[in-house]
């Protein structure tokens, strides 16, 4: 991808940010992200946990180096804006944190997260002081690439279970805001009202939030109306498929029957659709 190409790109990326709520999927790889684009999605995001799926592993066993080949996958596939599902960079020190970060920024995207999780039982998050200096080295990695990378910081309290995680998401997302993150995300929360006080908490600065299932607060309105500009489905698609898959395979082989296979996509619907990118 060209520098001009992927500048463009960054600009679109940060306009949709700017108003309105926009919905950014997951594809988990090329195929997935053609057809989200085929449908007139404006932008799409990486998911890690989507695409380990692919690799018969979990989150857990992603490496920088697998990933950014595969965010390279997803930006070169598409002509959409891509962020970059980039887990905790790899790597726990600041330092480290601007290398992955200037690495990602290179392979196309127009945007990319970090988060505040260490993948560690004993101790599930960064401690404070040092989740705010890893969002302030992601900030100037990206400040000295010279491509105003859309950097969204993530705290993922509520994915972990942390027994305090209210208070310890909204400090933390403002922290990071004050830190230089563009947009805040702290996936896992559901309640509209606690959505609403991180969203006045950060503002002016986007909100991202995480919907993987249906809820009577979790709607696209609803969401807009107190203030959230982005909404990503992280895994859940790439998990629709799974089940899909997982349902006929168990059929074929318990029963020995094929119905799953009836209501299925056409190969020529999608040779089509992919002919033609």
């Amino acid at each position: 991808m060209t520098h001009e190409n992927q500048l463009k790109r960054i600009e679109q990326f940060h306009e949709l940010h700017e108003s309105g709520c926009f919905i950014l999927p997951n594809p988990w790889n090329p195929g997935s992200a053609l057809y989200l684009q085929h449908l007139g999605f404006k932008a799409l995001a990486t998911t890690s946990a989507g695409f380990a799926l692919t690799r018969g592993l979990t989150d857990a066993g992603m490496t920088l180096e697998i990933m950014l080949a595969h965010v390279r996958d997803i930006a070169s596939a598409t002509s959409l804006p891509v962020n970059a599902d980039f887990q905790n960079g790899y790597v726990d020190e600041p330092h480290a944190v601007a290398n992955s970060v200037s690495l990602c920024v290179q392979t196309g995207v127009a945007g990319l997260s970090i988060e505040d999780s260490t993948g560690k039982a004993d101790a599930p998050l960064y401690e404070f002081d040092l989740g705010v200096e890893r969002i302030q080295a992601a900030r100037q990695a990206i400040n000295k690439s010279g491509l105003p990378v859309v950097l969204t910081a993530r705290c993922e309290a509520w994915l972990v279970k942390h027994p305090d995680a209210r208070k310890i998401a909204l400090e933390r997302l403002v922290a990071y805001a004050d830190a230089g993150a563009d947009c805040l995300y702290a996936p896992g929360v559901r309640d509209i009202d606690y959505i609403s006080d991180i969203v006045k908490a950060v503002s002016p600065k986007p909100v991202n939030v995480l919907v993987s299932s249906s809820g009577p607060d979790l709607n696209f309105r609803q969401l807009e109306d107190v203030g959230v500009r982005r909404l990503s489905v992280g895994s859940a698609l790439a998990r629709v498929a799974w089940s899909a898959f997982m349902r006929a395979a168990k059929e074929i082989n318990e029963e020995g029957t094929f119905e799953s296979l009836d209501d299925i996509a056409m190969s020529m619907e999608l040779n089509k659709l992919f002919s033609s990118t």
